[in-house]
Protein backbone atom coordinates (compact mmCIF):
# COMPACT_ATOMS: atom_id res chain seq x y z
CA UNK A 1 0.00 0.00 0.00
CA UNK A 2 2.57 2.10 0.60
CA UNK A 3 4.53 2.12 -2.92
CA UNK A 4 0.78 2.22 -3.98
CA UNK A 5 0.57 5.20 -2.38
CA UNK A 6 3.44 6.89 -3.33
CA UNK A 7 3.18 5.80 -7.27
CA UNK A 8 -0.24 7.72 -6.51
CA UNK A 9 1.89 10.86 -5.17
CA UNK A 10 4.33 10.75 -7.87
CA UNK A 11 1.83 10.96 -10.59
CA UNK A 12 0.00 13.74 -8.86
CA UNK A 13 2.67 15.25 -8.49
CA UNK A 14 4.24 15.08 -12.17
CA UNK A 15 0.97 16.14 -13.14
CA UNK A 16 1.36 19.51 -11.36
CA UNK A 17 4.75 19.96 -12.62
CA UNK A 18 3.72 19.47 -16.13
CA UNK A 19 0.68 21.72 -16.16
CA UNK A 20 3.04 24.38 -14.60
CA UNK A 21 5.08 24.02 -17.32
CA UNK A 22 2.16 24.83 -19.56
CA UNK A 23 1.23 27.84 -17.91
CA UNK A 24 4.73 29.01 -18.39
CA UNK A 25 4.47 27.95 -21.62
CA UNK A 26 1.62 29.78 -22.29
CA UNK A 27 3.06 33.13 -20.63
CA UNK A 28 6.04 32.97 -22.52
CA UNK A 29 4.56 32.90 -25.88
CA UNK A 30 2.19 35.75 -24.77
CA UNK A 31 5.15 37.57 -23.12
CA UNK A 32 6.46 37.26 -27.32
CA UNK A 33 3.68 38.72 -29.13
CA UNK A 34 2.90 41.34 -26.53
CA UNK A 35 6.93 42.41 -27.82
CA UNK A 36 6.35 41.81 -30.67
CA UNK A 37 2.78 44.05 -31.35
CA UNK A 38 4.09 46.45 -28.74
CA UNK A 39 7.24 46.87 -31.33
CA UNK A 40 5.35 47.41 -34.14
CA UNK A 41 2.84 49.94 -32.52
CA UNK A 42 5.78 52.05 -31.57
CA UNK A 43 7.75 52.08 -34.60
CA UNK A 44 4.37 52.96 -36.81
CA UNK A 45 3.52 55.31 -34.36
CA UNK A 46 7.03 57.06 -34.94
CA UNK A 47 7.01 56.68 -38.74
CA UNK A 48 3.66 58.59 -39.06
CA UNK A 49 4.52 62.30 -40.14
CA UNK A 50 8.60 61.50 -42.05
CA UNK A 51 7.70 58.10 -43.11
CA UNK A 52 4.10 57.10 -44.72
CA UNK A 53 5.35 54.59 -47.08
CA UNK A 54 6.86 52.58 -44.09
CA UNK A 55 4.13 54.00 -41.49
CA UNK A 56 1.61 52.11 -43.95
CA UNK A 57 3.68 48.78 -44.42
CA UNK A 58 3.94 49.15 -40.02
CA UNK A 59 0.01 49.16 -39.96
CA UNK A 60 -0.42 46.01 -41.87
CA UNK A 61 1.77 44.24 -39.79
CA UNK A 62 -0.46 45.37 -36.70
CA UNK A 63 -3.28 44.20 -38.19
CA UNK A 64 -1.48 40.84 -39.13
CA UNK A 65 -0.94 40.78 -35.40
CA UNK A 66 -4.15 41.46 -34.57
CA UNK A 67 -5.34 38.94 -36.26
CA UNK A 68 -2.83 36.45 -35.29
CA UNK A 69 -4.03 37.05 -31.94
CA UNK A 70 -7.82 36.73 -32.41
CA UNK A 71 -7.59 33.67 -34.17
CA UNK A 72 -4.99 32.12 -31.39
CA UNK A 73 -7.79 33.12 -28.39
CA UNK A 74 -10.13 30.87 -30.68
CA UNK A 75 -7.96 27.87 -31.23
CA UNK A 76 -5.44 28.44 -28.01
CA UNK A 77 -6.35 27.64 -23.92
CA UNK A 78 -8.26 29.68 -21.84
CA UNK A 79 -5.42 31.96 -20.47
CA UNK A 80 -5.74 33.59 -24.21
CA UNK A 81 -9.58 34.69 -23.59
CA UNK A 82 -10.41 38.17 -25.13
CA UNK A 83 -12.96 38.54 -22.58
CA UNK A 84 -10.27 38.61 -20.29
CA UNK A 85 -8.62 41.52 -21.93
CA UNK A 86 -11.94 43.61 -20.36
CA UNK A 87 -13.47 44.34 -17.38
CA UNK A 88 -16.65 43.19 -15.49
CA UNK A 89 -18.48 46.78 -14.90
CA UNK A 90 -19.97 44.99 -12.15
CA UNK A 91 -16.53 43.83 -10.52
CA UNK A 92 -15.09 47.65 -11.67
CA UNK A 93 -17.60 49.36 -9.68
CA UNK A 94 -16.82 47.60 -6.42
CA UNK A 95 -13.14 47.78 -6.48
CA UNK A 96 -12.03 49.89 -3.70
CA UNK A 97 -8.27 49.27 -3.37
CA UNK A 98 -5.72 50.58 -6.47
CA UNK A 99 -4.23 47.02 -7.47
CA UNK A 100 -7.94 45.67 -8.08
CA UNK A 101 -7.57 43.52 -11.24
CA UNK A 102 -10.59 45.18 -12.47
CA UNK A 103 -8.35 48.57 -12.88
CA UNK A 104 -5.39 46.83 -15.11
CA UNK A 105 -8.24 45.28 -17.04
CA UNK A 106 -9.90 48.93 -17.84
CA UNK A 107 -6.25 50.28 -18.97
CA UNK A 108 -5.78 47.40 -21.05
CA UNK A 109 -9.45 48.09 -22.59
CA UNK A 110 -8.39 51.19 -23.30
CA UNK A 111 -5.26 49.90 -24.86
CA UNK A 112 -7.48 47.23 -27.23
CA UNK A 113 -10.32 49.49 -28.32
CA UNK A 114 -8.10 52.30 -29.59
CA UNK A 115 -5.69 50.05 -31.23
CA UNK A 116 -8.34 48.29 -32.82
CA UNK A 117 -9.93 51.87 -33.90
CA UNK A 118 -6.40 53.46 -35.16
CA UNK A 119 -5.58 49.93 -36.96
CA UNK A 120 -9.02 50.17 -38.80
CA UNK A 121 -8.92 53.86 -39.88
CA UNK A 122 -5.64 53.43 -41.16
CA UNK A 123 -6.63 50.36 -43.33
CA UNK A 124 -9.58 52.61 -44.32
CA UNK A 125 -7.55 55.37 -46.03
CA UNK A 126 -5.20 52.47 -46.93
CA UNK A 127 -6.41 49.98 -48.27
CA UNK A 128 -4.10 46.38 -48.63
CA UNK A 129 -2.61 46.62 -52.14
CA UNK A 130 -4.76 43.11 -53.03
CA UNK A 131 -7.99 44.60 -52.23
CA UNK A 132 -6.80 47.91 -53.87
CA UNK A 133 -5.96 46.12 -56.65
CA UNK A 134 -8.92 43.76 -56.64
CA UNK A 135 -11.33 46.60 -56.57
CA UNK A 136 -9.27 48.38 -59.54
CA UNK A 137 -9.81 45.41 -61.44
CA UNK A 138 -13.84 45.06 -60.91
CA UNK A 139 -14.59 48.48 -62.10
CA UNK A 140 -14.66 49.06 -65.50
CA UNK A 141 -12.40 52.50 -66.12
CA UNK A 142 -15.36 54.59 -68.18
CA UNK A 143 -17.63 53.86 -64.59
CA UNK A 144 -15.27 54.71 -62.45
CA UNK A 145 -14.01 57.99 -64.52
CA UNK A 146 -17.88 58.71 -64.62
CA UNK A 147 -18.32 58.51 -60.56
CA UNK A 148 -15.08 59.86 -59.94
CA UNK A 149 -15.67 63.54 -60.34
CA UNK A 150 -18.89 63.28 -58.39
CA UNK A 151 -17.66 61.44 -55.14
CA UNK A 152 -14.41 63.42 -55.25
CA UNK A 153 -15.31 65.58 -52.40
CA UNK A 154 -17.31 63.50 -50.18
CA UNK A 155 -14.05 60.86 -50.46
CA UNK A 156 -12.16 64.35 -49.35
CA UNK A 157 -14.35 64.96 -46.15
CA UNK A 158 -14.52 60.57 -45.19
CA UNK A 159 -11.00 60.84 -45.70
CA UNK A 160 -10.28 63.87 -43.21
CA UNK A 161 -12.35 62.25 -40.80
CA UNK A 162 -10.79 58.78 -40.70
CA UNK A 163 -7.66 60.93 -40.57
CA UNK A 164 -8.46 62.77 -37.41
CA UNK A 165 -9.70 59.71 -35.93
CA UNK A 166 -6.96 58.22 -36.63
CA UNK A 167 -4.43 60.35 -35.06
CA UNK A 168 -6.99 60.87 -31.72
CA UNK A 169 -7.32 57.15 -31.02
CA UNK A 170 -3.30 56.62 -32.05
CA UNK A 171 -2.36 59.27 -29.36
CA UNK A 172 -5.06 58.05 -27.09
CA UNK A 173 -3.30 54.58 -27.26
CA UNK A 174 -0.05 56.04 -26.19
CA UNK A 175 -1.82 57.47 -23.36
CA UNK A 176 -3.07 54.39 -21.87
CA UNK A 177 0.38 51.91 -22.96
CA UNK A 178 1.52 54.77 -20.74
CA UNK A 179 -1.02 54.33 -17.92
CA UNK A 180 -1.10 50.63 -17.96
CA UNK A 181 2.84 50.38 -17.86
CA UNK A 182 2.90 52.98 -14.86
CA UNK A 183 -0.06 51.01 -13.25
CA UNK A 184 2.00 47.41 -14.06
CA UNK A 185 5.19 49.03 -12.07
CA UNK A 186 3.33 50.45 -9.22
CA UNK A 187 0.69 47.73 -8.43
CA UNK A 188 1.57 44.49 -10.04
CA UNK A 189 5.81 45.00 -10.71
CA UNK A 190 6.98 41.23 -10.92
CA UNK A 191 4.21 41.32 -13.47
CA UNK A 192 5.44 44.19 -15.24
CA UNK A 193 9.63 43.04 -14.93
CA UNK A 194 8.34 39.07 -16.55
CA UNK A 195 6.51 41.42 -19.68
CA UNK A 196 9.78 43.44 -19.59
CA UNK A 197 12.50 40.57 -19.72
CA UNK A 198 13.49 42.02 -16.34
CA UNK A 199 12.50 38.80 -14.31
CA UNK A 200 11.83 35.02 -14.49
CA UNK A 201 8.09 34.08 -13.06
CA UNK A 202 10.44 31.30 -11.22
CA UNK A 203 13.03 33.34 -9.53
CA UNK A 204 11.20 34.75 -6.40
CA UNK A 205 9.63 31.25 -5.50
CA UNK A 206 13.09 29.53 -5.63
CA UNK A 207 14.49 32.54 -3.59
CA UNK A 208 11.90 32.28 -1.66
CA UNK A 209 12.40 28.21 -0.92
CA UNK A 210 16.01 28.88 -0.42
CA UNK A 211 15.81 31.56 2.29
CA UNK A 212 13.21 28.79 3.77
CA UNK A 213 16.27 26.33 4.00
CA UNK A 214 18.85 28.46 5.23
CA UNK A 215 16.25 29.50 7.97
Amino acid sequence: MQSGYASCETIIFGAGLEYGRFQMSVFHKIRLYHTVLALLVAAAYLTGDELEGLHVWLGYAVAAVILFRVLWAAVGPWQLGISRLFPDLMELAKARRPNHPMIGRTLLAGIVINLLLTTGTGLLMEPPPIGQLAAEVSIAPALADDGRDRDRDRDVNESEALEEVHETTANLLVLFVALHVTYLLAFKRPTALFMLFLRDPGAPATRRSADQKNA
